[in-house]
């Protein structure tokens, strides 16, 4: 890796596919994302002579994205809801019709924890169930669990109350307790 992170080409692209991975699952957006994750990244590069080297280089990236998408999310926040159809698409191959988990999809079985947390179909999965959440539960689940945000911030971000972050946030957890549980670990619901 050359003494300059931002300069290196695998690192930039690792850091690119996890920060666009970490933006659309906030977002729902994939053009949202994207923009998101380029804004931080020319951000950085601009701004790479106000890097006091505290954190890591992922790190401070990381940071600037966080505050990019709090930034779309404030946007959002203002603008009138509306409907992506686009996700249950896109989720259609893993469910069949009665919304059970289609056979030939369902994740294999693993060896061992350690090993079934790094697998790449677990986090598919993973995703899969955070995209059937409401999208407000999903969302506060996101950046509490994902992103890193306290709850002041998430309740500030999203104008909430605390009370109602926290039964968010539970609500989150059982929903995707129970949809790993039925669809990665084979548990009966």
């Amino acid at each position: 890796m050359s003494s300059d992170p931002l300069h290196d080409p695998e690192f930039l692209t690792s850091l690119r596919r996890d920060m666009l991975r970490f933006a659309e699952m906030q977002l729902r957006d994939r053009a949202q994302a994207e923009d998101a994750v380029q804004e931080a990244l020319t951000g950085a590069l601009l701004g790479k002579e106000k890097f006091s080297s505290r954190a890591s280089v992922r790190t401070w990236v990381l940071a600037i994205l966080k505050n990019k998408i709090v930034d779309v999310l404030r946007r959002k926040m203002r603008e009138p809801v509306v409907v992506n159809a686009e996700n249950d698409e896109d989720l259609a191959g893993y469910f069949d019709d009665r919304q059970h988990w289609a056979e030939d999809t369902r994740p294999s079985e693993w060896q061992t924890p350690q090993q079934a947390m790094e697998s790449r179909q677990f986090w598919e999965v993973f995703e899969a169930c955070l995209y059937r959440m409401p999208e407000a539960s999903a969302r506060i689940f996101t950046m509490r669990e994902v992103l890193g945000f306290d709850t002041d911030e998430i309740c500030q971000t999203l104008a909430i109350t605390t009370n109602n972050c926290f039964v968010q946030l539970h609500r989150a957890r059982l929903a995707l307790r129970a949809c790993l549980g039925a669809n990665w670990f084979g548990e009966a619901a």
